[in-house]
């Protein structure tokens, strides 16, 4: 979400600045607040739905400003064949936050004739249910698209990469639900990508394990924790998401280091899942000491 800071000026909230490591992106979802009349959001504001009988008033905005060359990745989740035409995409100079209310009913044309806003419609096949697709902009200002893996398509050029750009997303026609998977940007050697948004703990799962685990000590400190990037090493100093007072040092099969030695046994005899996202825990995990020294296997219990 998007805020004032102290100058005035359009910021980036908490959330935004939140990164895991080096090569995260930060969370990407869609604006909580900053959705058309028709759009319902649900699971941590990734998956969009547009109710009722209409075609329209299904505009979406990210809840941050992207990079050029950031893919952005999304899957169809439903379709309706009762209207024509399918999902628009495009970016905005324009924050979220700055926009009255209640939002046009299109993207195209009732933004797309304003300035700071390109907009263009994905081809209907590209927007079959189950169909993933990434969009971006590019270093020259040009919006490319694929579906599936298939060859890039350019959807319109002359985009201006000189402010911060959000996404703009219009679920229009036949697409009625998507879900946005996160976001990507390659560079020479690495590649950065999103992370999934923060989420605040303690979670139901979370309190039925602490619940269920004898002998944890009581949590203590901060609770607004976050899922971390499976993929990205996390930096040292987190807390167990179990008993929150003792350092996470266990790096689950998932990707997620979220528990500390003295937990980790007992959530693998008793539950056998990771505590965030529910991984089943099947194989070795990694244990960092606090030192730094290097990680030892440790055979996980199923």
């Amino acid at each position: 979400m998007v805020k004032e800071n102290a100058d005035g000026n359009s910021g980036v909230s908490s959330e935004m600045s939140h990164k895991c490591g080096r090569l995260c992106l930060g969370p990407l979802t869609f604006h909580s607040e900053a959705v058309g009349d028709r759009v319902s959001l649900s699971h941590g504001c990734r998956l969009a739905e547009r109710t009722g009988d209409t075609f329209k008033n299904g505009l979406l905005f990210s809840s941050r400003p992207v990079k050029p060359q950031e893919k952005i990745r999304l899957r169809v989740e439903r379709d309706s064949f009762l209207w024509h035409g399918a999902l628009r995409v495009g970016f905005t100079n324009v924050p979220p936050s700055a926009r009255a209310r209640p939002l046009p009913c299109m993207a195209i044309p009732n933004l797309s004739d304003s300035p700071g806003h390109w907009a263009a419609p994905v081809h209907e096949s590209y927007c079959q249910a189950g169909s993933e697709l990434e969009f971006w902009v590019s270093c020259g200002g040009t919006i490319y698209v694929t579906s599936n893996n298939s060859r890039q398509q350019k959807l319109l050029t002359g985009v201006d990469l000189s402010l911060p750009l959000w996404v703009m997303i219009d679920i229009y026609g036949q697409t009625c639900s998507i879900f946005l998977l996160g976001s990507e940007k390659k560079g020479k050697i690495t590649t950065s990508r999103s992370c999934p948004a923060p989420e605040h703990l303690p979670s139901p799962h979370i309190v039925n394990l602490k619940n269920a685990i004898s002998g944890v000590s009581s949590p203590c400190g901060n609770s607004d924790e976050y899922i971390c990037c499976p993929d990205m090493e996390v930096a040292a100093g987190e807390s167990c998401v179990v008993c929150m007072g003792s350092k996470a040092t266990i790096t689950l099969p998932c990707g997620h280091r979220c528990l500390c030695a003295r937990c980790h046994p007992k959530v693998c005899q008793q539950f056998g899942t990771c505590p965030l996202c529910r991984h089943v825990i099947s194989a070795p995990v990694e244990e960092r000491s606090v030192s730094g020294a290097a990680p030892r296997r440790q055979q996980a219990l199923q």
